[in-house]
């Protein structure tokens, strides 16, 4: 049985099907680490990707990461390597990263050319050794749902099986009207999951305004009868919080059915979480065999 928690090395072997396959069997137990690429290392010269993965983290989605001027703070690239590949040798972990499916006909779009989820992108990701690509909206960015499922039908026709597509709702957005199933109903959820997303990404139970667990509880079911992963995400600063919070939020999160466990990028500021709080989330929802385990294997092995 593969499982993503008894693995410590990425290789070519390894292809999107099995990771699929290997969060499915892993029941739940797949942590996730988001940082901004561009801020200063929390560390200074560790970079951030190598603290998340130091504190347990299975996979580390790249926030703010430009296809056209790609740069990780503090990752050093070997001649003809890029910095997601220069990640994965230096971590062994799975590498997703964030583009924004903006709405052309928005005004506030302000995302710069290679942060955007164009297919043009999407094959430079792919060339650069992503895994994964995640669709959702930062505030004030110019992304729509209609935009969001164009892109996600755009991506699977060109690209099919080459890369991993994970989309969603991680927050409002900004929108003040958008609380509990307003931030995503069932409707827009079964677009999302009809467009072809291979992952459907949700915000992890109290931490949107109205969004419970059994809300949450209600769409992951949704999904799961249609054969779909899903990723709970704390996207709302909340990863910053008191290790008895994120403790909460975990167990609530596993207790709904999450496929794969999501923690953002802003701790004690923006960058990466607390790292403690990766390890407290992943002793929740994997124990700390699993969780030691991960923080402690070599890659070489």
């Amino acid at each position: 049985m593969k499982r993503i928690i008894d693995r410590f090395g990425v290789n070519d072997a390894f292809n999107n099907e099995d990771l699929l396959e290997s969060i499915k069997k892993a029941e739940g137990r797949t942590m996730v680490s988001e940082i901004i690429c561009p801020i200063t290392p929390l560390l200074y010269d560790v970079s951030n990707v190598e603290l998340a993965a130091a504190f347990g983290a299975d996979i580390v989605l790249l926030n703010m990461y430009d296809v056209n001027m790609p740069i990780i703070s503090g990752i050093d690239c070997l001649p003809d390597e890029s910095p997601i590949q220069a990640s994965k040798r230096l971590t062994g972990r799975f590498i997703g990263v964030n583009l924004e499916p903006v709405d052309e006909s928005l005004e506030q779009n302000s995302i710069p050319p290679g942060r955007q989820a164009t297919l043009e992108n999407i094959q430079k990701l792919i060339h650069q050794g992503a895994d994964f690509v995640v669709l959702t909206g930062n505030p004030k960015v110019g992304v729509s749902h209609a935009s969001m499922v164009k892109s996600i039908k755009e991506i699977k026709d060109k690209f099919k099986d080459r890369i991993i597509v994970v989309a969603g709702r991680m927050h409002a957005s900004g929108d003040i009207n958008a609380i509990g199933r307003n931030l995503i109903d069932s409707k827009k959820l079964n677009e999302i999951i009809d467009a072809g997303s291979d992952i459907i990404l949700l915000p992890a139970p109290a931490t949107v305004p109205g969004i419970s667990r059994e809300i949450i509880s209600d769409m992951i079911q949704e999904c799961h009868l249609k054969n779909k992963l899903v990723m709970t995400t704390i996207g709302t600063s909340q990863e910053g919080a008191d290790k008895d919070t994120i403790k909460r939020i975990a167990l609530m999160a596993k207790e709904a059915g999450s496929d794969l466990h999501h923690i953002g990028d802003c701790g004690y500021g923006p960058g990466i979480t607390v790292p403690e709080n990766i390890m407290h989330y992943s002793i929740v929802i994997k124990g700390r065999r699993h969780t030691y385990r991960k923080m402690a294997a070599s890659i070489n092995r």
